[in-house]
């Protein structure tokens, strides 16, 4: 049996359902162990926060834990972890999500909290300066006090798109935070997080009529209200290489960035730029990571792939397909750029083998398996797959062809895709050098 004939395996069972008040309900169910996972996605992240709020979204997911008319502060993980159970939330591009992994036994209480945080937080003053104190001090911790800590998320963002939607620093500007009112509180969560505009996950050993009269139960009495309109994010082609540079006080070696603008989600070029990532990039059989690392020995790793916060199945395009590293102080920028066009120009003009197709045929299916699989939030990675779906396809049972849009690709696809996607006129440099401006 070939690779080809191997890659149609993945049949996640789902059913979609839609409520009166216009919630998106997905279920999929997986009797293997007593573990249920309840995920509800707010399609509303960093890319929709309002302009002079930078940092918005991701305040609001903290303040979606301060309580409401029924729970007190943080009581919600109080109640998961008294019930052996994980939660967390986070904020990402085009969504905000809040989850559960619990004993299945727990199905009822882990939609009734999610339905009771839906309705709304009772959010004072005291809470959101607390919590804007919490968002700023993350800030603090992870970029501004950290070596490359703005590398390359924030960085290369701001370089490399020309839409404010995808150019802003999402972590969040101290000023902006320091503005936000109650007012604006209020205002994003009735624009933002209604039923209409909200995805409900359940995975894991759930029984669909239960779980269905149990959602019906807790969440189609919430109140509807229209699904706001999507943001115009669109990117223009790019046609000229941008270099941009900066100086890190607390860098000990410089670092180095490379993005280009990937294909529309979904798309065939989309999926053999998956299959090129996993060429060039990913493991250290890769194309880039051999003549970086083991030949040349320029740095001690070569990072990056689709999608800075997640992977290329959890985001919406616009994406940047990113290659990073740490390098020693001996090399020169133009040494490193000049190894990675050799190993770029090759896959650009000459197809690559379908032995060497098939290896990443493989190496791209053991990480979608090992993204469903989460150990850490058991069901998490399924359901985040198929929100991402639902959200971003209008199918979550789309999820079930990822394997074949893969096998799909041809050698001649991906050397199509590299000559227009990874043209050094379709890039940005970003370049990290350690020392203090003057």
């Amino acid at each position: 049996m070939t690779t080809r004939e191997r890659a149609f395996d993945l049949q996640l069972p789902v059913q979609r359902h839609t409520l009166a008040n216009g919630l998106r309900v997905v279920l999929s169910a997986d009797h293997s162990a007593p573990i249920i996972c309840v995920a509800v996605y707010y399609h509303v992240g960093m890319r929709l926060e309002p302009r002079g709020r930078t940092g918005f979204a991701h305040l609001f997911e903290h303040l979606m834990f301060q309580g409401s008319e029924s729970m007190a502060k943080m009581e919600i993980a109080a109640l998961v972890q008294a019930n052996g159970g994980n939660l967390n939330g986070s904020t990402r591009y085009d969504y905000t999500n809040y989850f559960e992994a619990m004993p299945a036994h727990t199905l009822d209480l882990a939609l009734w909290m999610e339905a009771d945080r839906m309705r709304g937080p009772v959010i004072t003053q005291a809470e959101l300066d607390n919590q804007r104190d919490v968002v700023k001090n993350e800030i603090r911790v992870n970029v501004l006090n950290r070596p490359y800590g703005s590398f390359p998320w924030i960085d290369m963002q701001a370089a490399a798109f020309t839409n404010w939607h995808n150019s802003h620093n999402g972590y969040g500007d101290m000023a902006d935070l320091d503005a936000a009112s109650l007012e604006d509180v209020q205002s994003f969560f009735n624009s933002y997080y209604s039923p209409a505009n909200a995805v409900l996950v359940v995975v894991g050993d759930v029984q669909e009529a239960q779980a269905m009269e149990l959602i019906r139960r807790y969440f189609e009495e919430i109140p509807a209200a229209p699904r706001p309109a999507p943001a115009a994010i669109d990117e223009p082609r790019q046609e000229e290489e941008r270099r941009v540079s900066h100086l890190d006080a607390l860098a000990n070696k410089p670092a180095l960035a490379i993005s280009y603008h990937v294909p529309e989600r979904g798309s065939r070029e989309y999926y053999a730029l998956g299959l090129l990532d996993q060429v060039l990039l990913q493991g250290d059989d890769s194309l880039l990571y051999q003549e970086i690392v083991s030949r040349r020995g320029y740095a001690g790793g070569i990072d990056g792939g689709i999608n800075f916060l997640g992977h290329m199945h959890n985001g919406q395009t616009p994406l940047l397909w990113t290659a990073e590293l740490i390098h020693d102080r001996d090399v020169t920028t133009d040494q490193i750029l000049e190894a990675i066009d050799a190993v770029i120009e090759r896959v650009r003009t000459e197809p690559l083998s379908q032995a060497v197709l098939d290896r990443a045929l493989v190496k791209a299916r053991a990480s979608l398996y090992e993204t469903i699989n989460d150990q850490y939030y058991p069901g998490f990675g399924r359901a985040d797959l198929l929100a991402s779906f639902e959200l971003f396809e209008d199918d979550a049972a789309q999820v079930n062809t990822i394997e074949q849009r893969f096998a799909a690709v041809t050698p001649d696809l991906m050397m199509e895709t590299a000559r227009e996607y990874l043209r050094t006129s379709n890039r940005t440099v970003l370049v990290v050098e350690p020392g203090v401006a003057e």
